[in-house]
């Protein structure tokens, strides 16, 4: 089989000719039809996600595919099921394994693009905004990264969760696509100058904040919450985490709410479970619709990858094989 394979931590990986590998008793070996890219997947190839992948590895750590053989102790799938996976690794290829509890059946009428393109950020923005931030209905959500994989989604969710929307982007062109999916106002952070305190603050503050970003954006942002606001920590895409003043947390009694999606497989599961029922439901509803920026071949995937890098698409990158 072909797959892309990195052999050293931000040397770029490169195609190879391998065994279509066995599945151990608790994996699912998937015939991969798309993968998407995640930021993440950047982050684990540098060596520098919060968990770390030691090389040799295929990256790819989301995709869907129809399950082509099942291990000995699995039950609930058999070949020939259409499953989504969170994985971790391994999507960038034409077979890829993964354990079956890190599986979803797909909705019968989900192409593999847009199961590819689902889990990882509907699942972020889902979890982050229902179960972390509760966000209720006529609140103000700030969304900093609105057009990027998870932040689109958070736009998407937070309108359909009856949130007023506020999308952060850089751009014209992105800020578009945000309102597309939902946003009631976009303020586009590459304007000279941009005060986003005083933008917010005008637009009468925020009660809960989705950065996926971090510095310089975040500190600007928390500092235009209302009391008892919620701050939620999503990623650094920015490429520095923000360091807040615990004096302006404490006076205003703001919260400051971490999310790690994948942790959730682990620790809590059903919740996981829960949340992806529900948007899948969302989704054969039609009240969900990913948005798919560029659809690449398996032997462009670096040229998607340095997309991804260069912050030049929009919601998610698909890789089809």
């Amino acid at each position: 089989m072909r797959a892309f394979r990195l052999t050293a931590y931000d040397a770029p990986p490169s195609m190879v000719q391998m065994d279509v590998p066995a599945p151990e008793p608790d994996e699912l070996r998937l015939q991969v039809a798309a993968c998407g890219l995640n930021f993440a997947d950047l982050l684990m190839m540098r060596g520098t996600y919060q968990e770390k992948v030691q090389p040799p590895y295929t990256p790819g750590m989301e995709f869907a595919g129809t399950v082509d053989a099942v291990g000995a102790s699995v039950t609930g799938f058999r070949k020939g099921d259409r499953v989504a996976a969170f994985a971790g690794q391994g999507g960038l290829a034409e077979y890829a394994l993964c354990k079956a509890e890190s599986c979803v059946k797909m909705p019968d009428a989900m192409p593999f693009t847009d199961a590819a393109a689902f889990l990882v950020a509907y699942g972020t923005s889902h979890l982050a905004l229902a179960h972390r931030a509760h966000l209720r209905p006529g609140e103000t959500l700030v969304v900093l990264g609105a057009a990027g994989g998870v932040g689109l989604t958070a736009v998407e969710i937070g309108a359909r969760m009856g949130a007023r929307v506020i999308a952060v982007a850089r751009g014209a062109n992105k800020l578009a696509v945000a309102q597309q999916a939902g946003a009631e106002i976009c303020l586009d952070s590459g304007a000279d100058p941009f005060d986003l305190r005083a933008e917010l603050k005008a637009l009468g503050g925020a009660h809960v904040i989705y950065d996926a970003i971090g510095e310089p954006l975040a500190t600007p942002a928390m500092r235009a919450l209302h009391p008892e606001g919620r701050f939620l920590t999503i990623g650094f895409a920015g490429g520095k985490p923000p360091a807040f003043p615990a004096n302006i947390l404490l006076v205003k009694n703001l919260s400051v709410i971490g999310l790690y999606w994948g942790g959730y497989l682990r620790f809590a599961p059903q919740i996981m479970a829960e949340s992806i029922s529900t948007l899948f439901d969302w989704y054969e509803n039609g009240h969900l619709r990913p948005h798919i920026s560029t659809v690449l071949p398996l032997e462009d995937a670096l040229d998607g990858l340095q997309m991804l890098r260069e912050r030049r698409s929009t919601g998610k990158i698909v890789i089809t094989i």
